[in-house]
């Protein structure tokens, strides 16, 4: 494991006008690294899908071609037994005024003493206020 992937990042893997150079990085990164994400991670990666499909965004194929190549990568769901939500996720959300969401990317990061790989402004803030690397 070598860093936490947060759900700002892998989208900008599909959208293209949300992709940016840290996003690009990030994913080439992949070809020897590998990525940690809180099991909140694939329902929010679903939801996006999901929206973006009733938007008009991207087609039902175009959803199912992308969470093909998400399984295809290094991605390794954390096990929901290790992350203590209520001591964790929730306490650092409300530290840093985060969505618990948030809270449970740069929870992870913490705990494992990882580097965070996010778009999100205050989750970048939050986590360099924290000791975390943000890649």
């Amino acid at each position: 494991m070598s860093f936490v992937l947060d759900t700002s990042v892998t989208m900008a893997w599909l959208f293209e006008d949300e992709a940016t150079r840290q996003s690009e990085v990030v994913l080439d990164r992949l070809e020897t690294d590998e990525a940690l994400v809180p099991s909140l991670w694939t329902y929010e990666v679903g939801n996006v899908l999901v929206t973006a499909e009733r938007r008009k965004r991207i087609t039902e194929a175009q959803g199912r071609r992308f969470t093909e190549l998400l399984e295809s990568l290094p991605i390794r769901i954390a096990d929901f037994h290790t992350l203590k939500l209520w001591g964790g996720a929730v306490i650092v959300a409300r530290a840093h005024k985060l969505s618990v969401y948030d809270g449970a990317y740069l929870d992870l990061a913490m705990r494992e003493g990882l580097s965070l790989a996010t778009l999100d402004k205050d989750l970048k803030t939050a986590a360099r206020k924290s000791g975390v690397d943000v890649l």
